[in-house]
């Protein structure tokens, strides 16, 4: 009998030590959901409060270590379940288990990183523990910060919290012109964490309660919740008075850009046959607009996947030379016995005045990672050649209409890519891509990076895709037109070149180094206080 008790409590004990695991992978999931496919912004806001809570009681009980890493599996793993669309890469070369291998590694890797990350921050805060609850807000907030920072500086970057609220969110996202996409992160954390020591401070106050003669539920409703609903609403009337601000458009500024979207699989680009489609399609789409009166038309990454040597034989070039419209054409240049992703500025003449290099490749799909330890290993699994070099971090693109801001692909996702150029003079900002090999989630999500670099910087944006989804966007984050997804298109806007400068694009993110600055010495303080009654 004794025995039978012993298992049934034994259960009953692994059960509830599962039970925080499971609560945090569940809320890292709800924290997936808040973009595309799903777009269930919202619940950024509360998405990270059951990981806050599981956190303060586990430093309650020193013996368990909280489930952060399965909250970071949870949210990035869902976020970037877009990644598996590259499989099967058999297209590529790649047989099929090899490709499926290649796959499960990238979505695995990426995920357990952001699990890592998560760790880490969890493990400060809970090294906080018996510290004053706003100490904790602040000092998880500028943690967070810094760690989403210590990530977006190195190749593999994209779910940041603040991309949460994009596209749907546009008003909270405007906070990015303070201090960058950090501004949105702080905003989402601190309000997380207002809702977490609220309801903390709220079941211990009741707990409390209870043992008394008297209970009054309803005289807990913690000031933190009050202060989390003033700082949400506060932070929006921010974002709506920066969002309601009038556009100028001046005449003089104006520019009618045409995009081609020539949806050719990835899978023909590189035959024959998938070279002669994408110089009829970028062809004809770009004679039509020409005959629309467009100034320039932008073709999206590798619409043309030949050399800079071959583009001036082509039938898109001999349409420029003959239309004498401007264009911006996506191919392959060339760096000694390597080779770059470039855009190309053809003027009415058809000769090419400026060249952007993409400078942020994706590791594995565009370039190995310690090519002389890996690179012999990976090209016996697939034939791909490891010859990508990315260009320079500090190029400037110049164009018959003033210096652009040029983005190719995976940098949309790299706000300091946008923020420098824009520094430097660019005066709008055109986005070239291929996100064929994709599912229709991750265009989406690609789209919504585009937005928030648009309003960080306060540019007009035009976005040119192979496949899905092209668009122009306002410096309002607000899309103009949005393409179909695997569809052939031709589509002319006119955006407007611009000279401001918002708060981000001067001073950079100002704003984490603040939030160490202010916490750490709010910490100190704390100190030298404790230290000071000890002494008296």
């Amino acid at each position: 009998m004794q025995k039978k008790q012993k298992k049934q409590s034994k259960k009953q004990g692994e059960s509830i030590s599962l039970l925080p695991s499971l609560i945090a992978l569940a809320s890292g999931i709800l924290m997936g959901l808040t973009v595309a496919p799903v777009g269930a912004w919202f619940l950024a806001w509360i998405a990270l409060v059951p990981l806050w809570v599981i956190i303060l009681t586990s430093a309650k009980r020193k013996n368990q270590s909280p489930p952060a890493f399965l909250w970071g599996i949870g949210y990035h793993g869902v976020a970037l379940s877009w990644i598996t669309g590259i499989h099967p890469m058999t297209w590529l070369g790649v047989p099929w288990l090899p490709s499926l291998a290649i796959t499960l590694f990238c979505w695995g890797f990426i995920s357990v990183l952001g699990g890592v990350f998560v760790s880490i921050w969890a493990a400060v805060m809970v090294r906080l523990n018996g510290q004053k609850p706003w100490l904790r807000i602040l000092i998880g907030t500028a943690v967070w910060c810094g760690l989403e920072s210590l990530w977006s500086a190195g190749p593999l970057w994209w779910s940041s919290l603040a991309y949460t609220q994009s596209p749907h969110n546009l008003v909270i996202v405007h906070l990015g012109q303070l201090s960058g996409p950090n501004t949105v992160t702080a905003a989402i954390v601190a309000v997380n964490g207002l809702i977490a020591e609220g309801w903390t401070n709220h079941r211990d106050a009741e707990g409390a309660e209870r043992t008394s003669v008297s209970f009054a539920p309803l005289r807990f409703v913690s000031k933190y919740w009050v202060i989390a609903t003033g700082l949400l609403i506060t932070l929006h009337l921010i974002g709506f008075f920066l969002y309601s601000r009038p556009i100028a458009e001046l005449p003089e500024a104006a520019l009618k850009v045409g995009i081609v979207q020539g949806n050719i699989p990835n899978r023909l680009l590189r035959s024959s046959e998938g070279f002669r489609r994408a110089q009829e399609n970028y062809t004809s789409g770009y004679i039509t607009l020409a005959n629309q009166g467009v100034d320039a038309v932008l073709t999206p990454e590798g619409a043309l996947p030949i050399f800079q040597r071959n583009l001036m034989e082509t039938a898109l070039v001999a349409a420029v030379k003959e239309k004498g419209v401007v264009a911006w054409i996506g191919a392959f240049g060339e760096r000694g016995d390597s080779y770059t992703i470039s855009l190309f500025t053809f003027n009415s003449k058809g000769e090419i005045v400026s060249r952007y290099d993409k400078s942020k490749l994706v590791p594995l799909g565009e370039y190995i990672p310690f090519e002389g330890i890996l690179g012999g290993i990976v090209q016996r699994l697939s034939p791909l050649e490891a010859h990508q070099v990315p260009g320079s971090a500090n190029q400037i693109f110049d164009t018959p209409f003033g210096r652009a801001i040029a983005s190719i692909c995976y940098e949309s996702a790299f706000p300091e890519q946008f923020r420098r150029q824009a520094a430097v003079g660019g005066q709008f900002i055109v986005s070239s891509s291929n996100d064929a090999h994709y599912t229709a989630s991750m265009p989406f999500q690609h789209h919504a990076q585009d937005i928030m670099r648009a309003i960080e910087t306060d540019r007009w944006s035009a976005r040119a895709t192979n496949t899905g989804y092209s668009g122009f966007i306002d410096p309002h984050g607000r899309t103009l037109w949005i393409s179909g997804y695997n569809t052939y298109e031709t589509h002319a806007e006119t955006i407007y070149r611009r000279q401001t400068q918002t708060l981000y694009v001067r001073w950079g993110d100002w704003l984490t180094p603040l939030l160490f600055i202010s916490s750490g010495g709010a910490w100190l303080l704390i100190q030298l206080g404790h230290t000071k009654k000890i002494s008296d």
